[in-house]
């Protein structure tokens, strides 16, 4: 029943799509609205034979189903009714079907949200969209069916899902997390299509397409996030960020989509880096649909990555007819894409944005050739390369550096042209913040010049970035208003710069703390036996004792270790193996000790019958404030979204009004 069902949703949801693609690009050019009416119907029953599909596959798993095929792959009587609710996105047919409920729900809200004032755009996008969807969908039909029911005598027990997905709660919201970053480029594509496609990207299209683009960086920002800190909780090895070709997938879109979001910006202000944003955005979904192959074709050798699938030529053929689209679509719209904009001086806002852009460009293309380096050379010389972490520091860590200088340079400097004068005098009053910065680095006992130079930097544009956040409070607290009422009123005003600000200062956070704990990061292994001790930096860790834990889906070797610290006990800590049915090798869970300054992760390497037991512990600096810099990154651009209040009677230009005088 599960398997008859679900694929006749998923059949109801491919008619929509294959009807409401052309419907829509005709109510486009003709501008029909009945035709509009029409896609906006096709548009909402795809989603919800989206969402009717995955309800059937979730019914199937919790009622444990072997006759569908998906059921049969992952599920496991044995396992947790949590995991085996979210072991619908643990294998590749899940995760697809996944993808079409996240496009379903992003199509339907930007229906809703869009309906008025955007009827020129909205038949093309919502066209665009669903033509996305029909791939899609064509796939959960065809190749990548999770509803295909199982021939011959049905399985009484199943495997479960990928134990390392069971291995720790983070894999519960990572995944989605990160479908929702991907899914969510979808809509500023399918716009930037539509406003190509009608001849006209002016503010009504400009504004929208911002904060679509704020909600997939806000949620692929966090997806990453959560990735990394799945993989330093999980897999065991102390660190947080490989450069693996799964993880360089998701970032390549994220730095192609803030690049994007600057350009936006500037076009709005200045009427400039038109054709920046729209080829941006463009790209930025071109480049999650590559990541999407990259991870379920089977080409890269990760821990992230699914096996060899069927669908990998096809997500490589669909990828390049939006490509050739894509490029038809420009050269066929160049004349829309020209500067209206007043020429700018060097030393402008503008100008630090058009470089930011390029830095961000630049690392996008470093990090994508790595990646696919190794691919190109296995295809077409059968030789087997491997671009590790040396390639990608040695070339992205200086254009990192870069970028940082911008964010310190370019809030510091006006909008337009400036005379050198002011410009030296925006440029040099930072500067005491550098020199802190560089002591505070230099202190804690960083000596690499990279090291030096980013805290450094990080110091310079910490102080920009504060004097540029609060500027508007200050105005407010110079006509005699107390600091509480200025702040708030200056934050409801225009709620999107203190975001912006916010983000900026997420991202410094982040970028000192990979610095720092990747410069200052020391390690001891230690095979001990019960009541030995082992010492890593000021810790003591003494072996008391091993305990075997069983549970219905796995068994747990755990090695409880008493910590002290100058002399004091602080806690204990209990690292284990985990061993899964049908895995013949344990999955290692490490146990960490986080605080404000440092991390203690401890690993349990190999266990033995007489009791002894290998262990590698590690100290690494301000980890914990990598996580910090991302959550403050989501929470800015969560602020971002936030519409800015305006006086009665009026007016969204007294808001334009105030950010003038505050960028002033």
């Amino acid at each position: 029943m599960y398997s008859t069902l679900g694929q006749a949703f998923v059949l109801i949801a491919l008619t929509c799509c294959a009807i409401g693609a052309p419907v829509g690009f005709a109510a486009g050019a003709t501008r029909s609205e009945a035709g509009g009416k029409w896609v906006m119907r096709l548009a909402f029953g795809f989603a919800a034979s989206m969402l009717a599909a995955n309800l059937v596959m979730v019914a199937a798993l919790l009622a444990h189903d072997f006759s569908v095929a998906y059921v049969a792959q992952v599920g496991s009587t044995a396992t947790p009714t949590i995991i085996t609710v979210v072991s619908l996105w643990s294998a590749l047919e899940g995760s697809i079907l996944l993808w079409g409920l996240i496009l379903g729900g992003y199509i339907v809200a930007f229906a809703v949200l869009q309906r008025r004032g955007h009827r020129d755009y909205m038949a093309y996008a919502l066209a665009t969209a669903l033509l996305i969807g029909a791939f899609f969908t064509f796939l959960i039909a065809g190749a990548a069916n999770p509803f295909r029911a199982v021939p011959g005598p049905l399985l009484t027990e199943g495997p479960g899902p990928n134990p390392l997905l069971q291995n720790h709660l983070l894999m519960i919201i990572h995944p989605p997390m990160l479908y929702l970053g991907y899914v969510g480029m979808t809509i500023p594509f399918a716009m930037s299509v539509a406003a190509l496609l009608r001849g006209q990207l002016g503010p009504t299209w400009l504004l929208p397409l911002r904060n679509w683009l704020l909600v997939a960086l806000g949620f692929l920002s966090a997806g990453i996030m959560l990735g990394g800190w799945w993989a330093y909780e999980v897999l065991g090895w102390g660190g947080y960020w490989a450069w693996d070709p799964v993880e360089n997938a998701s970032f390549l879109p994220w730095l192609t989509g803030i690049a994007a979001l600057h350009s936006a910006i500037v076009q709005q202000r200045r009427g400039s880096l038109k054709a920046w944003t729209v080829v941006l955005v463009l790209i930025s979904f071109l480049l999650t649909i590559l990541g999407t192959f990259l991870t379920r074709s089977g080409v890269v050798n990760s821990v992230h990555s699914f096996t060899q699938t069927p669908i990998g030529p096809m997500f490589l053929g669909f990828l390049a007819v939006l490509s050739i689209g894509v490029v038809v679509l420009l050269a066929l719209r160049i004349d829309t894409l020209a500067t209206e904009g007043r020429a700018s001086g060097m030393a402008s806002r503008e100008t630090a944005f058009l470089l930011n852009n390029l830095a961000l460009v630049s690392i996008m293309f470093t990090v994508l050739v790595g990646t696919l380096y190794p691919i190109a050379a296995e295809y077409l010389r059968d030789v087997k390369v491997s671009v590790g972490e040396p390639f990608f520091n040695r070339f992205s860590v200086p254009l990192f550096l870069v970028l940082i200088l911008l964010m310190g340079v370019g809030p510091a400097l006006p909008w337009g042209a400036s005379d050198w004068r002011t410009t030296r005098r925006v440029l040099v009053r930072p500067l005491p913040g550098a020199l802190v910065g560089l002591g505070i680095v230099f202190a804690i006992g960083a000596r690499s010049v990279p090291a030096l130079i980013a805290g450094a930097l990080f110091g310079y544009a910490l102080v920009v970035t504060t004097d540029q956040a609060l500027r508007p409070t200050r105005l407010r607290l110079k006509k005699g208003e107390g600091l509480p009422t200025a702040f708030v009123e200056s934050t409801k005003r225009i709620p999107r710069r203190l975001g912006g600000y916010i983000v900026h200062l997420g991202v410094l956070v982040t970028f000192l703390a990979v610095t720092i704990s990747s410069s200052l990061q020391t390690s001891s292994e230690a095979a001990l036996n019960p009541g030995d001790e082992a010492t890593v930096g000021s810790y003591t860790l003494r072996y008391l004792k091993g305990e075997t834990r069983e549970a219905s889906h796995v068994t747990k070797q755990a090695a409880v270790l008493e910590i002290t610290k100058n002399g004091r006990v602080v806690r204990n800590l209990e690292p284990t193996l985990n061993f899964y049915p049908g895995r013949r090798e344990p999955l290692s869970t490490p146990a960490v000790r986080t605080t404000v300054t440092h991390d203690l992760y401890v690993t349990l390497m190999n266990t033995s019958r007489d009791g002894s037991i290998g262990i590698r512990a590690i100290i690494t600096p301000a980890v914990v404030w990598v996580w910090i810099g991302v959550f403050m990154m989501v929470i800015g651009t969560v602020i971002c979204l936030i519409p800015g209040s305006t006086r009665k009677g009026g007016s969204s230009s007294a808001e334009a009004t105030e950010l003038s005088a505050a960028e002033a």
